[in-house]
């Protein structure tokens, strides 16, 4: 098992450096500027401020200058939020983003879990056909939809929910995660019932059942373990999803996390900041793709082996 990991592992490091080297030459391939606004600076002024942030040097120096910075940790200045360097303007924002695609994910699991458990046990019933039915439309509807309809039935017509805003306030929270978490839900229900339908109807199953357990116990006992593992191959992709979905729904509730500084920056040609956080989020990605493999791995000892 730590072979393993440690394979994985060493596999993150040209996974980042292609991912930097490409965001690196998009951005500055992209038309437009960080210098550009609707007035422009004067030519003096701008040979100034490209002296400063070294955007005068050619373009392969710039690139060495910035891989040699990351392995220092230094991400750079903010060309348009100089108050903060980078790494500073993360740090403020990721704890943010990270809350919001917790509570997207425990969404995504109660309801996800609960649907598709309770699908499987009355297939080809009500219990079965009505979850499935919402799962698919839960799929079909995206989030940038589904978030103003959200706050269009709770907030303004019922008046249950505020519109807007992160706050302290618990209720603040609930419209966000419900918005990052519906779609998600509806992949897990659909693939808790699949996998729960097949291992049901396996012969330790029935020999459990014979053996005169209760059903809660060979649901959960027996039956989990092997059903939900769908579900957790699926939680890589669904975190680096609620991740990167977060952008759009920081966007419409106005919450201040790290996909909202994103969209921002990529607006403002801050070459600096979408650099950094492109970096971050391809990190978080890798990491919950590394531990969705290391549950999957722990539970089938085959893939370890493999």
């Amino acid at each position: 098992m730590t072979r393993y990991i440690l394979r994985r592992i060493l596999e993150f490091v040209p996974v980042l450096l292609a991912i930097v080297t490409i965001t690196f030459f998009l951005v500055r391939i992209a038309p437009g500027g960080p210098f550009d606004a609707e007035r422009r600076p004067s030519p003096q002024v701008l040979r100034q401020l490209e002296a400063h942030y070294h955007l005068d040097a050619p373009l392969y120096r710039q690139y060495l200058d910035y891989v040699a910075g990351l392995f220092r940790g230094d991400l750079g200045p903010s060309f348009k939020k100089p108050s903060r360097s980078v790494r500073e303007w993360i740090l403020l924002r990721l704890p943010v983003s990270a809350e919001l695609g917790c509570y997207g994910l425990a969404v995504a699991l109660i309801i996800g879990l609960a649907a598709g458990v309770m699908a499987s046990l009355r297939p080809n019933s009500a219990l079965d056909h009505v979850p499935m039915a919402l799962a698919m439309v839960g799929i079909c509807i995206p989030s940038f939809v589904l978030g103003p309809l959200l706050v269009l039935v709770f907030s303004l017509w019922l008046g249950w929910l505020p519109v807007s805003g992160w706050n302290s306030a618990p209720l603040d929270k609930v419209l966000p995660a419900l918005t990052l978490g519906a779609m998600y839900a509806a992949y897990v229900a659909r693939l808790t019932r699949g996998g729960m339908l097949e291992v049901l109807s396996q012969d330790f199953i029935r020999t459990a059942r014979a053996k005169g357990l209760g059903e809660a116990r060979v649901v959960v006992k027996h039956g989990l373990r092997g059903g939900v593992q769908p579900v957790i191959a699926f939680l890589g992709p669904a975190a680096a999803g609620l991740l990167t979905g977060s952008f759009v729904v920081e966007t419409i509730f106005q919450v201040p996390g790290l996909g909202r500084e994103f969209i921002e920056a990529a607006f403002n040609r801050d070459y600096t900041m979408i650099m950094g956080t492109t970096l971050v989020f391809a990190s978080l990605v890798m990491v919950f793709n590394l531990v969705a493999d290391i549950a999957q791995a722990w539970l089938d000892p085959r893939i370890r082996n493999a």
